[in-house]
């Protein structure tokens, strides 16, 4: 049998695949263009994509565990549904379901409510599923090169509650820990979820300081005006993107989204390790910014 892996050449599925080469499994990745796609030689592309139920239900054929990461478009919960379904009727054992941390809380953040959804129907249909909450990617900040750089300021407006942002190396081995372990149980195993996150409660004045000592140069946290965020976010993204992501750093304002201590020795069992630390990223991230 095969572990399919979704969302197979973005940045959380490329390290589910980085973290699953050398084991004797087959793993096939779903694309919508095989031809060109960016993979480990030792991984199978197949065709496919979680808007076409007939393609992933042609994807499926052979496989027993799954890898789902529904991608952020504005019909995101309509497809991780359909695609839980599909599964389902396709016998897939397990599955390895990438959700969010704090998804049950920020009800008005769309991409939020929507996983928690989808964490519904798993609960409500008793699937063999591993639900993975991670917390905002700490490599979401390799976007702040610029502003760190050019400005001394850090732009992200995540305001001054706490987040405990997760390295999405961690995301990618907890994946894959979780998806070999279903894969090589005999029967289908009860449902797990682990909160991604750091060990840290960062906030902006917070990361700051450590761009601060990264960087040998004072850094200053730029504030939380979020109308400024959407407007340039909007340059980038659609206009219904840029409001969610608005209303997510609003949420981060006005209540943080901390791990609890239970939620990091959680993770650190599963890893057999502390998670990685922001500190650690900023400082491997200024080295090679100087290397140019």
């Amino acid at each position: 049998m095969a572990i399919l892996i979704t969302g197979s050449t973005g940045t959380i599925g490329s390290q589910v695949l980085a973290h699953l080469q050398g084991r004797d499994i087959d793993i096939r990745a779903l694309t919508r263009s095989p031809e060109t796609a960016q993979l480990p030689s030792s991984v199978t592309p197949i065709r496919g994509d979680l808007a076409d139920p007939d393609s992933l239900r042609a994807a499926l054929d052979g496989v027993s565990t799954l890898f789902l990461l529904a991608p952020n478009v504005a019909d995101e919960l309509t497809q991780a549904m359909l695609a839980l379904t599909v599964a389902l009727e396709a016998g897939v054992k397990g599955i390895v379901y990438l959700s969010v941390f704090k998804g049950e809380a920020y009800a008005d953040v769309p991409h939020f409510a929507g996983k928690h959804t989808v964490e519904r129907m798993i609960e409500a249909l008793d699937l063999p599923a591993t639900i993975l909450r991670p917390a905002y990617f700490i490599q979401n900040d390799l976007r702040q090169k610029d502003p760190l750089t050019k400005f001394s300021a850090y732009g992200a407006p995540i305001g001054s509650k706490g987040i405990s942002m997760v390295d999405i190396r961690d995301i990618g081995e907890a994946a894959a820990i979780e998806l070999l372990r279903r894969e090589q149980a005999p029967v289908p195993l009860a449902r797990e979820t682990y909160e991604l996150v750091g060990p840290d409660s960062l906030t902006g004045e917070a990361i700051a300081a450590i761009w601060s000592e990264a960087l040998g140069r004072a850094i200053r946290y730029g504030g939380d005006d979020l109308t400024v965020m959407e407007q340039r976010m909007k340059a980038m993204l659609p206009a219904w993107h840029a409001l969610d992501l608005r209303l997510m750093f609003g949420r981060y304002q006005t209540d943080g989204a901390v791990a609890t201590t239970g939620d990091i020795a959680h993770l650190t069992k599963l890893l057999g390790r502390a998670p990685r630390s922001y500190a650690t990223f900023a400082k491997d991230a200024a080295a090679q910014w100087a290397k140019g």
